[in-house]
């Protein structure tokens, strides 16, 4: 086959990926903004204004139960309440139940059949429904593009998010608004980095995923334990920046477990919980000490009110009877609160307040918005998977530098090998090692970075920034330039120094073999990575798939003795048809030296002894495609069907009504 005619093959395998993905559709949105009220919203926060919303939550319960039926409840009965304008805290001891209690009211509890979520939920006095307001959700892992700088990552999150009827300079004008408002000004133009890159620091990160989450206007801002591996003066700054939020009119709710007495300064409402139940709730700073104290527990002079209360609602395990009476204390606590506070019911309509009007009209939009088209989704992630594969430094070295020292290896091996009958071995060998090495690079490669990236998709995609067509087209190719340039650069150098067929042709198809290998292999890594829950699953996984496809790779089991049932594993094994496909570029027309009748005089007798004659070179180069087109459809159908779901907040039954009634 000619340099041109594999060109040709590989663009067709790419044009056929392309079009069977276009043909896929863009794939529904998860909760995606109301069309019409997009551009108020934006026009509103360009403005510094934002719409109110006040969120009202009662007889939340949330019980988890094992597999002999029994319940432990996370979270029982609590009832509360969000204003615009006020920074409301969830604090408690770890098991208390704010992080639970963020991510029901945040619509973000992971669905579970062992779990079990009732209770109301109110926005603006009008029932809460999917898609009815919009939210920021700031996770406590900070995952980004570690190539991309600052400025970069919030341009494309605006360009991703903002509506086209939006001009370029307004973007750009809310994008440098953003990064003036969150204190990133002076980091714009860095990188984000990761644990191989040093980047903005995680102050800075934090901050970012802010960013990134308040492009869309959002009018409540819900962050998970923001300060967690934070420094002092990082965490205080994150959390004066929610406090600025708050003050510019978002109704703002976090979690965190003890902060230190500047942060606990900032918060305007508190909710106090302890096994799941509320110990205390209302405004913050003094109150909640004054009304300790009522109740015969001072906070000591000059000591941090945080820690004091972190303290008074959490058990104390030091001995069995501080046990005992620290569970004892809460057990009161939880008691007095329950006794002084009269709990709103929400058994009737509620009257709808201020901004209600705004709710309903929210809740009522289709949530089947067109987003922007699928070539201009296209071009924006192209260009951001091109950046992050170009950029990747030293992820790009270690690769050059293993393909470079794995190539002299085995070049010093099966130094300048002859054509006596010896050499037959040697070049299977050679060739099955080579093909070995060329997928396994691939595969850890990809293993190792796409569950993280896998995280970053899944959040975009539940905003409903773009479908999985264009992103996976973008990615497969953005990667293929860099993808092959490390099996060029292997096959560069083992070539001459094995001594391998010397003709330019055979080098070529020797190049392009494995390099449509490499292409494959990631693929196959794209799959583990979107079934492993880890990168560490992964990283386990992916190897151990590829060592079955290793042994059923035509040189350690003959095809014609495999097993019945394992016999479709050869036809799977991209290992094998790369195999197959170098050994018949090499031995096809070779001529080797014999002393007697049974020795292998040519190359095609020696491919027919180990059954991997009968077949051309494109014959397994499509074998290849179509595996390549396997995997990737694979991973379409994965991360479609693996998208986030969340636990469903269901009205009490009259069983839980009757149970509270009692008590």
């Amino acid at each position: 086959m000619e340099i041109k005619g594999l060109g040709q093959l590989l663009a067709a395998l790419a044009a056929a990926l392309f079009l069977r993905v276009v043909a896929a559709g863009a794939g529904p949105a998860l909760l995606p903004p109301a069309e019409d009220d997009e551009g108020e919203d934006l026009e509103a926060g360009e403005g510094g204004g934002v719409r109110p919303v006040t969120i009202r939550w009662a007889r939340v319960t949330c019980a988890l139960k094992n597999k002999r039926g029994d319940a432990r409840f996370l979270l029982s009965n609590l009832s509360g309440e969000a204003k615009p304008g006020r920074l409301l805290a969830l604090m408690g001891p770890s098991g208390s139940g704010k992080t639970t209690l963020l991510n029901v009211l945040a619509g973000q509890l992971a669905a579970s059949p062992s779990l079990h979520l009732s209770g109301f939920l109110y926005v603006n006095g009008q029932p809460m429904s999917q898609g009815g307001y919009k939210i920021a959700y700031v996770r406590q892992e900070d995952i980004f593009f570690s190539q991309l700088t600052v400025r970069e990552t919030l341009s494309l999150a605006a360009e991703l998010q903002l509506p086209d009827t939006m001009s370029p300079e307004r973007k750009e004008k809310y994008v440098n608004d953003l990064l003036f408002r969150l204190g990133l000004v002076n980091s714009a133009d860095s990188i984000v980095g990761d644990a191989k890159v040093r980047g903005i620091s995680g102050g800075e990160k934090k901050r970012l995923s802010l960013a990134c989450e308040l492009i869309a206007s959002p009018s409540v801002i819900f962050a998970d334990e923001p300060t967690t591996g934070l420094d002092a003066f990082q965490a205080e700054k994150v959390m004066e920046t929610l406090r600025q939020l708050a003050e510019d009119g978002h109704t703002v709710i976090c979690s965190i477990h003890q902060p230190r007495g500047s942060v606990y300064s900032k918060f305007d409402d508190i909710v106090l919980l302890s096994e799941g139940e509320v110990v205390y709730m209302g405004p913050a700073k003094e109150e909640p000490l004054k009304y300790f104290a009522s109740l015969g527990y001072q906070c000591p002079d000059h000591e941090n009110p945080a820690e004091f209360l972190a303290d008074l609602i959490s058990t104390d395990y030091s001995s069995a009877e501080s046990v005992q009476s620290s569970q004892k204390r809460i057990e009161n606590l939880i008691d007095d609160f329950a006794n002084k506070v009269l709990i709103t019911e929400f058994n009737s309509p509620v009257t709808q307040s201020e901004g209600s009007e705004f709710s309903t009209k929210l809740a009522q939009k289709s949530t089947s918005k067109q987003r922007r088209g699928w070539w201009r989704q296209f071009h924006l992630l192209f260009k951001r998977a091109w950046m992050q594969a170009f950029r990747d430094g030293p992820t790009n070295k270690v690769r050059a530098r293993m393909s470079v020292a794995s190539a002299i290896i085995f070049g010093s091996v099966f130094w300048r090998m002859g054509k006596t009958q010896t050499s037959i071995q040697d070049r299977m060998g050679l060739l099955q090692v080579a093909a070995i090495n060329t997928a396994m690079a691939a595969l850890t490669k990809t293993v190792g970075v796409f569950p993280k990236e896998r995280a970053i998709i899944d959040r975009e995609r539940a905003k409903g920034s773009y479908a999985l067509g264009p992103y996976l087209s973008s990615k497969l190719l953005a990667e293929i330039p860099i993808g092959a340039a490390f099996p060029l650069m292997f096959g560069s150098i083992l070539y001459p120094m094995a001594k391998l067929h010397p003709t330019i042709s055979r080098f070529a198809k020797f190049c392009g073999i494995v390099t449509v290998e490499s292409f494959a292999a990631s693929a196959m890594g794209l799959t583990v990575g979107a079934i492993a829950p880890t990168t560490e699953a992964a990283m386990a996984l992916g190897p151990s798939l590829m060592t079955v496809f290793i042994v059923f790779g035509g040189y350690y089991v003959n095809p014609d003795n495999t097993p019945v049932i394992f016999r479709w594993i050869p036809k799977a094994s991209l290992i094998r048809w790369a195999f197959q496909g170098l050994c018949i570029n090499e031995f096809k027309g070779l001529q080797f030296e014999h002393q007697h009748s049974y020795d292998v005089q040519t190359g095609e007798q020696a491919l027919e002894r180990f059954s991997l004659g009968g077949i051309r070179i494109a014959d397994t180069l499509v074998a290849q495609g179509r595996i390549l087109m396997f995997w990737y459809w694979m991973t379409y159908l994965l991360l479609k069907k693996n998208r986030a779901r969340y636990q469903q907040l269901l009205p009490p039954s009259e069983e839980d009504q009757s149970k509270q009634q009692t008590e």
